[in-house]
């Protein structure tokens, strides 16, 4: 967790980042609680997608300590700003869009973690280059394989069914260390209540995730034991997730406001 002052909504403006922060904060803290968990075992991960460089940096001054792009050109061109901070180990910086074959160099150069891993062909590419560039052991990549468990053809994501071998392939190869997995859930619907048949299919998602996860980790496969990480949950349904198990939730609206339709950088 980050060394810098957590901060109440009452102590910043709602206006600002930092305001923001401190209210997804509470709210992170607020469904600990209520899950029966400890607030720190919940990390927030900063989606920065179509942000600037500026507004980055304004989070990470309010002690945001890992962030994740969706586009491999956002990640490169955002980089040099939080260059500093990823070289003295203050920032993770997470890929958690789709990855193609060719854009595998420039995330390697940029990014300390990958959580969408989905098929072996990408992860033997993947290992193939951390070994040629020497990035194994300590060095190796942080990645997460990323499961599809809602069934929507529009969300990246191995079946369910197969996430579990593809999680222990992933653990043996060098250069990777499997650290969990990720999903992103199903859709929320504002006409639901909060007993509704919504919240109930965006739990079960979430609950099959863990129940893969605990899986792997009971397998006791080589290269599992380190895969304990449940990446799910957004602005919307993060307090869902939390109640199932994540680890890290990913916010981004909720930080920075609505999205912009462009990014300057």
């Amino acid at each position: 967790m980050s060394d810098h002052p957590q901060l109440t909504p009452a102590q910043h403006s709602p206006g600002t980042v930092a305001g923001r922060l401190a209210v997804v904060r509470e709210r992170i803290a607020t469904a600990a609680d209520a899950a029966g968990r400890r607030p720190d075992e919940v990390r927030l991960l900063v989606a920065t997608k179509t942000q600037t460089a500026d507004a980055v940096l304004e989070a990470l001054a309010a002690g945001v300590d890992l962030i994740g792009e969706n586009r491999v050109q956002e990640l490169v061109a955002k980089a040099p700003a939080v260059a500093d901070r990823v070289a003295d180990g203050s920032l993770q910086v997470h890929m958690i869009g789709h990855l193609q074959r060719n854009k595998i160099n420039q995330v390697l150069a940029t990014a300390t973690g990958l959580e969408t891993l989905d098929s072996l062909d990408l992860a033997r590419a993947i290992s193939d280059r951390c070994v040629r560039d020497d990035r194994t052991g300590d060095r190796a990549l942080d990645v997460m394989v990323q499961v599809n468990v809602t069934g929507e053809e529009s969300k990246s994501g191995i079946e369910p069914p197969d996430a579990a071998a593809l999680a222990t392939a992933v653990a043996a190869l060098p250069g990777l260390r499997l650290t969990g997995f990720m999903t992103i859930g199903a859709r929320l619907t504002a006409a639901e209540g909060p007993a509704g048949e919504a919240e109930q299919t965006v739990r079960a998602g979430f609950a099959r995730l863990r129940a893969i996860r605990d899986e792997v980790l009971a397998s006791g496969a080589p290269g599992t034991a380190s895969a304990t990480e449940l990446s799910m949950g957004m602005t919307g349904d993060l307090e869902l997730a939390i109640a199932e198990g994540a680890t890290i939730v990913r916010v981004g609206t909720a930080v920075f406001g609505p999205r912009v339709t462009a990014t300057t950088l």
